[in-house]
């Protein structure tokens, strides 16, 4: 079942998504993968657009967007399984995927994937569960444990180097029930056409070359960003920067130690978007 992303007040259907068989249930762990290990995906362009945006400073720390990556235009992804609304048995609930123009465990071909950490299983599926740290998953079929109660399942394609693919039909959002909530718990109040933003990137440690430069990024449902619309606040290490694009953003500077990163989805007044997770705060941990 798909939902429409509104932007901007606009409905936009989804493309009709083909089919992609794969069957392995096998859950991959992520590591790092040297420049020489790396293949290229298949279905990625032959050439990529540039950097976008100019880098703001503040605190030591530098952002710059970036959006030269490969783009997938054709990429498409549809979630067979749980369905939406779905009640599923306590334990490990069983996901099923339909992946059409796009490969998994195949690495990125970008200069990206050897700037920043990449993962040596290569392009993957981001699992998001009422939006808490993502499951890398590199099969189309696989089982996890979600606690007992009612959630929100967020799904959506990502390159070898954890950058999401940001277009229509790259993702799927959807509310399901595992086991039998706790007594007196109301039901989910998600709306599923609202304005929502997901956090993704970064997670965990970065480890020498890997902590010169780390990506932040996020995923945003049923909105969009411009200078005179919806922006992103983010607040790391406790310096504010104003993001009206939608694109994956370039972190150098952070100091060793615990590097704290808040999000937040604002109007275009400067006010909290109201929603479950449009303010969100992670730590990691930077190891030059």
């Amino acid at each position: 079942m798909y939902f429409p992303r509104t932007l901007l007040g606009s409905s936009v259907a989804l493309a009709t998504l083909a089919l992609l068989g794969s069957c392995s249930t096998t859950q991959q762990a992520e590591t790092t993968t040297s420049p020489a290990d790396r293949p290229n995906a298949i279905g990625a362009p032959t050439t990529a657009s540039t950097v976008s945006g100019q880098a703001q400073a503040k605190g030591g720390i530098t952002l710059t967007p970036y959006n030269d990556s490969p783009k997938f235009p054709s990429a498409q992804m549809r979630l067979n399984a749980p369905v939406q609304g779905s009640t599923m048995p306590s334990g490990e609930v069983a996901f099923s995927y339909d992946l059409t123009n796009f490969q998994l465990t195949k690495m990125t071909e970008s200069e990206h994937s050897m700037q920043m950490a990449n993962s040596m299983k290569g392009q993957h599926i981001h699992n998001i569960v009422d939006n808490q740290p993502y499951t890398a998953h590199y099969d189309t079929k696989f089982t996890k444990p979600i606690a007992d109660g009612q959630h929100v399942i967020l799904s959506f394609l990502s390159r070898s180097y954890h950058e999401s693919l940001k277009h229509m039909g790259a993702y799927d959002l959807r509310t399901i029930t595992v086991g039998t909530p706790a007594a007196g718990t109301p039901p989910l109040a998600f709306d599923l056409k609202a304005p929502h933003l997901f956090y993704s990137r970064p997670k965990d440690k970065y480890e020498g070359k890997d902590a010169q430069k780390i990506m932040l990024d996020f995923y945003l449902v049923n909105t969009t960003l411009a200078p005179d619309g919806n922006k992103v606040r983010a607040t790391i290490n406790g310096n504010e920067f104003m993001l009206d694009n939608w694109l994956p953003y370039m972190m150098e500077g952070l100091p060793a130690g615990q590097a704290t990163i808040k999000l937040e989805l604002l109007d275009s007044s400067g006010n909290l978007i109201p929603g479950p997770y449009n303010s969100v705060t992670r730590s990691i941990t930077v190891a030059p």
